[in-house]
């Protein structure tokens, strides 16, 4: 696998996580205009879709590069996992990319709806491709702070959750099932982590629909509904919490695992190599 991977090179590599990124946000951001501009389905379509974004997105780059498609993810594993820093500014743009791009086909594919639905393209819209602090809401209560301890909270519980599900050393999925587990991972954290900040729990998730909402006609793109400037939040707060979960599992869970014997090793890896993720 090791050989594999080096025979890629850093372009293959770039090339798979833009891709499955792309996959993941033309799903994610895909359902949320379904769900807020056409009116078709509701807050479990959203949580469930972004779930398949992550399985299909993993699937796709996942051979190439364990598919981290989440910057707050390329950062923990070159801290906690030996992934090389040099690696990490590429990936990352990569990602970034990706997001973007597909936010623009969405935006595209669903002019009529959104200019229908919000012919101002405001915040009554912007919600479709960015994340705002009570989704939104002005009546819940939630500043940027509130949504900034979120982002931590729920970007640290995916991070312990991966590492804890592609780590061979303990109860790992079997064969290529890790990445539907790891997308299981993102329903519950959407399910059950929504409501302050829309659980982005991915820098480029968030910033990359957001520069193309921005260059599209949302020109409050970076800002909330108070009129605060809300885009770092969800760029800074992921990076912090996704160094906590893994910091945690390895502290909590990994140092007490034994090794793997080297005829076990293989798929997964002793190492996290689905560092995915979503997340939305």
């Amino acid at each position: 696998m090791v050989e594999r991977l080096r025979a890629h090179g850093l372009l293959g590599e770039l090339a798979a996580e833009f891709a499955g990124t792309f996959i993941l946000i033309a799903i994610g951001v895909g359902v949320v205009a379904q769900v807020v501009a056409g009116g078709i389905g509701n807050h479990d379509s959203i949580a469930w879709a972004w779930g398949f974004g992550v399985i299909l997105g993993v699937y796709v780059a996942g051979k190439v590069t364990g598919g981290h498609l989440n910057p707050a993810v390329t950062f923990a594993n070159a801290i906690f996992s030996g992934f090389p820093w040099r690696k990490v500014l590429p990936y990352s743009l990569a990602q970034l990319a990706g997001a973007f791009v597909a936010a623009l086909v969405v935006r595209w594919n669903y002019t009529e709806v959104i200019a229908r639905f919000d012919p101002g393209h405001t915040i009554k819209s912007q919600g479709i491709f960015s994340t705002l602090p009570g989704n939104g809401s002005l009546t819940a209560g939630v500043s940027e702070w509130g949504a900034f301890r979120d982002q931590i909270i729920g970007t640290a519980l995916l991070l312990f959750l991966v590492y804890a599900v592609t780590d061979a050393r303990n109860t790992a999925p079997l064969g290529n099932m890790a990445p539907v587990v790891v997308g299981f991972i993102v329903v519950a954290i959407g399910m059950a982590w929504g409501t302050d900040a829309g659980y982005a729990i991915n820098p480029a998730r968030d910033l990359g629909p957001r520069l193309a909402s921005y260059f599209t006609g949302y020109s409050g793109a970076f800002r909330d509904q108070y009129g605060n400037l809300y885009f770092w939040v969800p760029i800074v707060a992921p990076l912090i919490g996704a160094v906590i979960g893994a910091f945690l599992y390895k502290a909590l869970v990994g140092r007490f695992l034994p090794d793997v014997e080297p005829e076990t090793v293989g798929t997964p890896s002793a190492e996290p190599t689905l560092e995915s993720v979503a997340d939305h």
